[in-house]
């Protein structure tokens, strides 16, 4: 299951880091935040790794790494969501752009 969270964790620090996050980021206000998150999702990844080895033998283990790819999960799904919202914005802005031309 470690294995899946760390996968799933490079894809949220791609997502991160993509200029639609920046993007929306930077519209939103939330820049310094979404910084943050990519720094504690590193952190958790670099955990992950002794968490593989330790969840066979350890109940409290295996609980936080069941909790934390639910969290991981709900992150992921945000990240989706910013991306749709720059999309939309994207849209939007070109069709104000062809209304004002052709009018």
């Amino acid at each position: 299951m470690a294995e899946i969270l760390y996968g799933l964790a490079a894809e949220i620090l791609k997502n991160l880091g993509s200029l639609a996050a920046q993007e929306v980021g930077s519209i939103c206000g939330l820049s310094d935040e979404l910084s943050k998150l990519s720094g504690t999702v590193s952190s958790i990844q670099a955990v992950l790794i002794d968490a593989e080895e330790q969840q066979q033998s350890s109940h409290e283990v295996r609980d936080w790494i069941r909790k934390l790819k639910t969290v991981f999960f709900e992150a992921d799904d945000l990240l989706d969501d910013f991306a749709t919202e720059v999309t939309h914005r994207k849209l939007v802005s070109k069709e104000g752009r062809r209304l004002i031309t052709f009018n």
